[in-house]
């Protein structure tokens, strides 16, 4: 293709790009109101960041309470799970929404990749298997991509919420 030609096709590219972040954008928004009006209803104070990252709508709860949080996250999962559901009734369409509070998820995420790396070396050391607890698809997808960067395998075994990662060497 000559470069007359191929200027309109980067065009519709970038287009397409632009349209898809718009809509996470969107998306992030939508989050946004909803966690709004919750935390005005539980008289909880907290600021709300939203953006896009890797493909996904992402929101931010800026608070010191953990009440959000619950145990394990699990309150945090449960919110995210209502704020998808607005989403996909605003918008007709599913949600792969993000939602952190109180910077748990990124804490948990530099938890997980320390975690990730002892059991990396543990498999290194002895040649053997190593099976990780439980974790939920956000925390096993974070070791999944630990162990594929250290260029070991890593496969997830057993049904949720038992679901866990083995990692082992290539071979």
């Amino acid at each position: 293709m000559s470069e007359t030609e191929t200027a309109p096709v980067q065009a519709d590219a970038e287009a397409a790009i632009s349209k898809r972040e718009e809509g996470l954008l969107n998306e992030s928004e939508i989050a946004a109101d909803y966690f709004e009006e919750l935390l005005d209803i539980a008289d909880l104070d907290g600021d709300i960041d939203t953006f896009v990252e890797g493909g996904r709508a992402h929101v931010s709860i800026l608070t010191q309470s953990a009440v959000l949080i619950g145990k394990d996250g699990k309150t945090m999962e449960a919110l995210q799970e209502l704020a998808r559901l607005a989403v996909m009734t605003e918008t007709g369409h599913r949600s792969r929404l993000m939602l952190d509070i109180g910077g748990h998820r990124e804490k948990r995420r530099a938890e997980l990749q320390l975690l990730a790396k002892d059991a990396i070396a543990e498999v290194q050391s002895t040649s053997e298997p190593v099976r990780l607890t439980p974790m939920n698809p956000f925390e096993r997808k974070i070791v999944h991509d630990v162990v594929a960067e250290a260029g070991l395998t890593s496969e997830s075994e057993g049904e949720e919420p038992n679901r866990r990662v083995v990692i082992q060497l290539k071979g």
